[in-house]
């Protein structure tokens, strides 16, 4: 993977208990637009979800939304899109957001992002791909993930040779740089596994 063209953003269908969710989701949707990059997400009109999607419409952004059927109606699949993609389950829903992707984002969200994060990390891992994987830790919401990863490391179950290998971004405004930076390292070789970037 050598270049940095379309962004996954996993993300919750609810707002959360802070302002400062939505606004991230916001505000990332507008900078993934605004520096020409298309946004792959999972389809919906509500909550972080729409709010990414929404935000990078109204700035002119690509945006390809796939979503399950069964999923339509309960997660209010967002008319207004560049791209639709209806799939028949979650399995070919993910596998069609990681096809699109040439990097990875997870925002604050539930269960379902915590998921789909967990299993592109996994693949990345077992050596299936390359693509960079950014935790946007808004308001330490990632901590935990990321203190369980250093606990499961230190416990001898993330192994030498077995990496996980993500970043972390604080703030809305290293997430691109930061994707970009990961880009850059696996292209020269020079990338580091297993780095939270703080």
């Amino acid at each position: 993977m050598s270049t940095l063209k379309t962004i996954c953003v996993y993300c919750g269908t609810g707002v959360g208990a802070t302002p400062e969710y939505m606004d991230a989701a916001t505000r990332l949707g507008r900078q993934i637009a605004g520096e020409g990059l298309g946004l792959v997400y999972g389809g919906g009109s509500i909550g972080l979800m729409g709010a990414v999607a929404g935000a990078a419409l109204e700035a002119g952004g690509r945006v390809t939304g796939i979503i399950p059927r069964f999923l339509e109606e309960r997660e209010v699949m967002m008319p207004t899109l560049t791209e639709t993609v209806v799939t028949q389950d979650m399995h070919e829903r993910k596998q069609a957001m990681f096809d699109r992707a040439d990097g990875f984002v997870a925002l604050p969200g539930g269960i379902g992002t915590l998921e789909e994060v967990v299993e592109v990390l996994t693949w990345g891992q077992l050596g299936r791909h390359s693509k960079p994987v950014v935790l946007a830790d808004i308001g330490g919401f990632w901590r935990p993930l990321v203190d369980l990863l250093s606990h499961m490391r230190g416990e001898g179950f993330i192994r030498p040779g077995f990496e996980v290998d993500y970043r972390v971004a604080t703030r809305v405004e290293d997430i691109i740089p930061t994707l970009r930076g990961a880009v850059a390292e696996e292209r020269s070789g020079t990338g580091v596994a297993d780095l939270e970037r703080l």
